[in-house]
């Protein structure tokens, strides 16, 4: 790794680290200064370890969403803007979709999917979203059709990480589908929280698995990248 990289990465494990003692620690409160960094810094890092690629779909997706989870963490500061917050992560959704469908080796056809095969592979995350949906939906009142929207699309990205199994090197498919998992996670413990029963140290687990997810995605991404780079040399 070059120096500019490892540094934006020891930014962001700083800012990881300094957010998650302050919800530890909640009588020190500069939130609103490392919670939004930690997703700056990390974007940083894609974009340092990325020149490459400078102008590619991949680099302007992943980019995105990585900004999008900026403006969504940094909204979800005030608890008043949680809708806003979640407009801002189901465009991170979308973006991720797009940059997982890029890193595969092999294109998508969609005539020799086999669809039933892969709605078998990805019941367990079905009946695991509608089993978090079954508790929750009963005190969302107006947000019930944004929740809904945003749900298709979390899914749908964790989804698409598990089908780049086989089209990408096992390092970069691991990397990725656990981090997109985490992300899941994640947000599954802010909808219970939130909507269903306070958890105890829920920040703590939230914001852990959440930071843990997008680390492991943009490794996932750099590693795929490195295989197509010593592919092509």
């Amino acid at each position: 790794m070059r120096k500019k990289e490892i540094l934006w990465l020891y930014i962001f494990l700083f800012a990881s680290l300094a957010d998650i003692s302050m919800i530890i620690h909640p009588e020190i409160n500069y939130r609103y200064l490392t919670k939004p960094l930690i997703m700056i810094s990390l974007m940083l890092y894609f974009l340092q370890s990325t020149k490459l690629i400078k102008g590619s779909l991949l680099r302007i997706t992943v980019s995105a969403g990585l900004f999008f989870s900026f403006l969504g963490d940094t909204l979800l500061l005030n608890k008043d803007l949680f809708l806003y917050g979640l407009g801002a992560f189901f465009m991170t959704h979308v973006c991720y979709i797009i940059a997982f469908k890029l890193t595969q080796n092999q294109t998508l056809n969609l005539f020799k999917v086999n669809f039933i095969k892969m709605f078998v592979y990805n019941i367990p995350l079905y009946i695991l979203t509608a089993f978090i949906y079954f508790l929750i939906h009963a005190q969302l009142n107006e947000l019930k059709i944004p929740v809904i929207i945003y749900t298709m699309a979390i899914v749908m990205m964790v989804t698409m990480a598990r089908e780049r199994y086989g089209r990408t090197n096992s390092a970069s498919f691991w990397q990725l589908f656990i981090g997109a998992f985490l992300f899941f996670i994640s947000d599954s413990l802010l909808a219970l929280d939130r909507f269903f029963y306070p958890i105890i140290d829920g920040d703590l687990y939230i914001m852990g698995t959440y930071i843990l997810g997008q680390l492991l995605i943009i490794m996932g991404i750099r590693s795929h990248l490195l295989q197509v780079n010593k592919a092509s040399n």
